[in-house]
């Protein structure tokens, strides 16, 4: 049997899906840091994490059993996605599921803190009765800038533009604007315009630092931050000092550097206490329609790789979508992306008798993945050959 072990508080679909497949599922509240992992995964097949548990190379190489790591979230920047592929383990993310839930509390912020909701909430609280228009603003005319014109920034600039927004958007890709929506040249072209900057940018290293004094200083006066992407991609010490000077009129911030790994751990941040700043816990995703489709979602992928070898979206390993025909015995082989290798299956399977009713291979980067159904059982003759072959990473047959 199978064994998952599912952390950080996953939807409960992620568990019926995998329990209903076979799985021995094991459920875990909070991340767990590097030695607890390693401990916890052995005789581990399946691990179900978030954005706190760091899947590192060291983690992987102590778990021999592990075939796959499931990532209930879009970012898998806390997942050593080489040193996975490099050992035969697929990963899966939900790179659309929670987009939804992300855009709407993005609006959500920028019409709270444009019409400065945080500051009347907190004096109507405080017993202070502070009716004032001035401050305020409709969203509708005014200008949103996108930074990071992905699946979350181009629901957002729909939305937004059917708000009466107009948007600006600003992405090293080439993007194709959707509506109305034009594209800055550059970053500084969009801080010019924007009433609004939003940031919604993946999580690869180059990001690291890539709103700090020098763009904070180039905002228009008065305008409205957002950072509902990745903590360390912004300088929040530089962004508190342009809140309390009124440059920036107000923030809200879902995502920080550093975050604690359970709930109810304390938690710090530069820019606690000021009025019109909108602090959240990384919730950004975390609606419960969104949860369960994200538990629906990776679960099934996962399911699929582990029952067929298919690794359609998987983020670190050749995608291979085979179809199965009825008493098929399939062969995954994950190897060395070098020259000869499917010749090299296909004469060891010749040499045992076997004939191949059907054969997909993919390849991706340093990692190759051949898919090969056969028409009769396989022997370990053969399964030892594949093995004991240098170009082997991992061998699994599945039916």
């Amino acid at each position: 049997m199978l064994r998952a072990l599912l952390l950080e508080n996953l939807h409960p679909q992620a568990r019926t899906i995998l329990e209903s497949a076979g799985f021995d599922v094991t459920t875990r509240t909070g991340a767990l840091d590097e030695s607890e992992l390693v401990d916890a995964l052995q005789g581990v097949h399946l691990l179900g994490i978030r954005s706190k548990t760091h899947v590192t190379e060291s983690v992987i190489a102590q778990a021999p059993d592990l075939l796959a790591v499931g990532a209930y979230c879009i970012g898998t920047n806390q997942i050593d996605l080489a040193a996975a592929a490099d050992r035969g383990v697929a990963t899966f993310n939900a790179p659309f599921s929670n987009t939804r839930s992300v855009v709407e509390i993005a609006i959500a912020d920028i019409i709270a803190l444009t019409r400065r909701l945080t500051e009347f909430n907190s004096a109507m609280h405080a017993g202070v009765w502070n009716k004032s228009a001035e401050g305020a603003h409709e969203i509708r005319g005014r200008t949103l800038g996108i930074i990071g014109y992905g699946n979350i920034g181009t629901q957002l600039s729909v939305l937004a533009e059917n708000l009466g927004m107009s948007v600006v958007f600003y992405d090293t890709a080439e993007k194709l604007a959707l509506g109305n929506a034009r594209r800055a040249e550059s970053l500084d072209e969009l801080l010019d315009v924007a009433d609004i900057v939003t940031l919604h940018v993946d999580g690869r290293s180059g990001n690291a630092g890539l709103f700090g004094e020098k763009q904070i200083a180039r905002m228009r006066p008065g305008s409205v931050f957002l950072n509902l992407s990745r903590g360390f991609v912004v300088d929040y010490a530089a962004l508190r000092d342009a809140i309390v000077s009124g440059h920036v009129a107000g923030a809200a911030v879902d995502v920080f550097p550093t975050e604690p790994k359970r709930k109810g751990d304390p938690f710090t941040s530069e820019l606690q206490g000021l009025p019109n700043v909108i602090l959240t816990p990384h919730t950004g995703g975390s609606t419960e329609e969104a949860q369960e489709a994200i538990g629906q979602f990776v679960s099934n992928k996962v399911r699929d790789y582990l029952a067929t070898g298919s690794t359609t979206l998987s983020v670190n390993l050749p995608n291979v979508a085979l179809d199965q025909p009825p008493g098929a015995h399939r062969l995954a082989y994950l190897h060395r992306n070098v020259p000869g290798v499917l010749a090299a299956v296909n004469a060891t399977l010749a040499e045992h008798g076997v004939n191949v009713a059907g054969q997909l291979l993919a390849t991706r980067g340093e990692i190759g993945y051949v898919v090969t159904d056969t028409d009769a059982p396989v022997e370990d003759a053969v399964l030892d050959a594949l093995r004991s072959r240098p170009e082997s990473v991992r061998l699994r047959l599945l039916s």
